[in-house]
């Protein structure tokens, strides 16, 4: 027994705390008095698998996405974005100054194409008004909804003028479009900025009521067209402006095929603004003019009479058997200058234009000088774009059109004085300067915006003279001669001074301008006119005197505010 080898066990430490849980102040969340057993191989191989397993479905997981449906996906990717959209902006509306509504906006969600994001443009359906409110164009995108035109676009008259005002400023929203192209959310992100409103100085009624009666004579009397413009002789403010034949602005606007069509296949020229941007002769409407341009020259006295025998006769040094004669459209016998305005005497105009016998001419230079003093030839400041400047013949003008071989002679200088020759003004020139005679000498800007602060330049010509010229404009209304030229404004209840013209125009002087421009009341000037009929046949009686009656009569009975 005591020969064989006892085994020994030696005691290890957890041996020792077997009964751990005896102890005092023992803490359990510690883990005190435990034992930690190593983790078992096992279980090791066991969570490594389940990752290589989870590794291999991913990556197959995405090879299957990028590589075998990799553009199916990335075009289902690409549609399941945030866009950032526009938000128009609402156009300014625009009034008349009676605050009218003539040119506003309605939602497209009123009409049949309610899927248009932008607000659709209206205008007032008047007679007259398509030249001074113009058109639009409305934004415009491709075939891919990509908008390469993100505004509304002002084209002509006020809408083109005042653009700037009018159309505001684009707001934007942000959109969120799932894979399917649904809107999942959207936010305003910069709120759009609405245009500001404009009132303009025209009274629709009055601008609609002139269009009708010019329009009326020009188709009764065979005339081609014409234009009409009133002004305010204090501010400059014009109360009506219009041109015939016109065109369809709502038309051009909604892009109407028919409407443009016609418009561009008349042979009439409906888009020509007549008012601002027609050129014609104007025959003894600045017969005025040169009237005063006299008496502030010193040449004449008002009271000094020139007789008209119906012609003047100037030698002719290289053909004595022909010489040149001037003819007057009728005989006038003995005439001051209030009577040569009044019944439009050519013969004491070639005097006191050219000279003739005794009596001094005020000569081309001078002509052309008072004539551009009076806003002729020159552009009058007007806002809406297109206007016309003109022409006042002068012997540069002369050889640069016609060549030194023809050199300028006393015949052009007569006929310049007459308002004929290559004399060209805009209806708008000729209320520029009649406003300038009735209200003392200022040449006023003319003004579309109602209120605008008035703006002008002097004649140079004292009040004293232009009264002479006044007074023989009424004259031509009231004189009970045979040979008066405006006695078809003598009208009950209106005070109208006046002037009219006819201009010679055609190869052979066989078509004819009628004119006519004066202002009211005579003797405190408040509104002044001019009207011009385009191309009749020569000899036509009835011109734009008698076609501006109806309307005198119209605002006797309905505006008499005007009338005062």
């Amino acid at each position: 027994m005591w020969g064989k080898r006892r085994s020994v066990r030696e005691i290890q430490p957890d041996e020792i705390f077997l009964d751990s849980t005896n102890l005092p102040g023992r803490n359990d969340p510690q883990f005190e008095g435990r034992v930690v057993r190593p983790v078992s191989s096992r279980a090791m191989f066991g969570v490594g698998a389940v990752f290589a397993i989870a590794i291999l479905f991913f990556a197959a997981r995405a090879f299957e996405l990028s590589v075998v449906h990799g553009e199916d996906y990335a075009e289902v990717s690409q549609e399941n974005r945030l866009d950032r959209s526009i938000v128009f902006s609402t156009r300014g509306v625009i009034y008349d100054r009676t605050g009218k509504e003539l040119a506003w906006n309605e939602s497209a969600a009123l009409s049949e194409a309610s899927t248009t994001p932008y607000a659709l443009r209206r205008y007032a359906d008047l007679p007259g008004l398509s030249h001074v409110l113009g058109f639009v164009r409305y934004p415009k995108a491709d075939a891919s909804g990509n908008w390469w035109r993100t505004e509304y676009s002002g084209v002509a008259g006020s809408e083109q003028a005042f653009n700037d005002a009018l159309a505001g400023l684009n707001g934007s929203r942000m959109v969120e479009i799932d894979a399917l192209g649904n809107v999942e959310m959207q936010n305003i992100i910069e709120p759009p900025v609405p245009g500001r409103d404009i009132t303009l100085s025209i009274d629709a009624e009055i601008q609609s009521k002139l269009f009708s009666a010019l329009s009326t004579q020009a188709r009764a009397q065979g005339f081609e067209g014409g234009a009409a413009v009133i002004m305010d002789v204090r501010t400059g403010e014009l109360l009506a402006l219009t041109s015939f034949p016109e065109y369809d602005n709502a038309g051009f606007t909604e892009g109407d095929a028919a409407a443009i069509d016609a418009a561009h296949g008349s042979d009439n020229s409906p888009l020509l603004d007549r008012a601002t941007s027609g050129l014609y002769a104007p025959g003894s409407i600045v017969k005025p003019i040169f009237a005063a341009a006299a008496l502030n020259e010193g040449i004449i006295s008002p009271e000094k009479k020139i007789q008209s025998t119906g012609a003047i006769t100037i030698p002719n040094p290289y053909n004595p058997d022909n010489p040149s004669i001037f003819r007057d459209w009728t005989v006038h016998g003995w005439i001051d200058m209030r009577e040569a305005i009044a019944v439009s005497s050519d013969e004491y105009f070639y005097t006191i234009g050219g000279g003739f016998g005794s009596q001094v001419g005020l000569g081309i230079a001078r002509l052309d000088e008072y004539a551009r003093d009076f806003g002729l030839g020159t552009s009058t400041g007007f806002t809406i774009f297109g206007e016309e400047v003109g022409v006042i013949p002068t012997p540069e003008w002369k050889e640069k059109v016609f060549g030194e071989d023809d050199p300028w002679r006393i015949g052009n200088t007569y006929h310049t004085a007459i308002g004929q020759f290559g004399f060209q003004i805009t209806p708008l020139q000729a209320v520029r300067f009649v406003a300038a005679i009735g209200n003392g000498g200022k040449l006023l800007t003319p003004q579309i915006l109602a209120g605008a602060k008035p703006e002008y330049t002097s004649v140079g010509v004292p009040d004293e003279y232009l009264q002479i010229v006044r007074e023989g404009m009424r004259l031509a209304v009231t004189s009970t001669r045979s040979d008066a030229t405006v006695k078809s404004l003598s009208i009950p209840g209106i005070q109208i001074a006046a002037k009219t013209g006819t201009a010679q125009i055609g190869t052979q002087n066989q078509y004819m301008n009628s004119w006519s421009i004066g202002f009211w009341p005579a003797d405190n000037p408040h509104y002044a006119y001019a009207v011009v009929l385009e191309k009749a046949r020569a000899g036509t009686l009835s011109g734009a005197a008698p076609g501006f009656r109806p309307f005198v009569e119209w605002l006797i009975a309905n505006r008499p505010e005007y009338i005062e």
